[in-house]
């Protein structure tokens, strides 16, 4: 499985942005898929996931009622839209696909990232 990720930019706080990760490979549909982040100088920041089905999500409590996750399995996609946007939000986002639900590092597959900056 390939993942590439898409749609970070710059945004003002109290923005939104729409990210994508397309996925390539056998069997994608069946992962489970989820979004990563990480700011300089942090750890890794787990922000959300959602199973194969669709049918279950968690998110984690920093991004909880702002972001949400959601995929296109016809076109082999998972998005994450985030709202309300704060400065705090800066990060690479990085999207990963793995084989179980919950989530279980270490993950199967992940993507080279792609940036959001979330200015004041």
């Amino acid at each position: 499985v390939q993942l590439q990720a898409s749609g970070g930019g710059l945004v003002q706080a109290g923005g939104s942005l729409r990210l994508s990760c397309a996925g390539s490979g056998r069997n994608f549909n069946s992962y489970t898929m989820a979004w990563f982040r990480q700011a300089p100088g942090n750890e890794r920041e787990f922000v959300a996931a959602m199973d194969w089905s669709g049918s279950r999500t968690s998110y984690g409590d920093s991004v909880k009622g702002r972001f949400t996750i959601s995929r296109d399995k016809a076109k082999n996609t998972v998005h994450l839209q985030l709202n309300s946007l704060k400065p705090e939000d800066t990060a690479v986002y990085y999207c990963v696909a793995d084989r179980v639900w919950p989530l279980r590092s270490p993950y199967d597959h992940w993507g080279q990232g792609t940036l959001v900056t979330v200015s004041s």
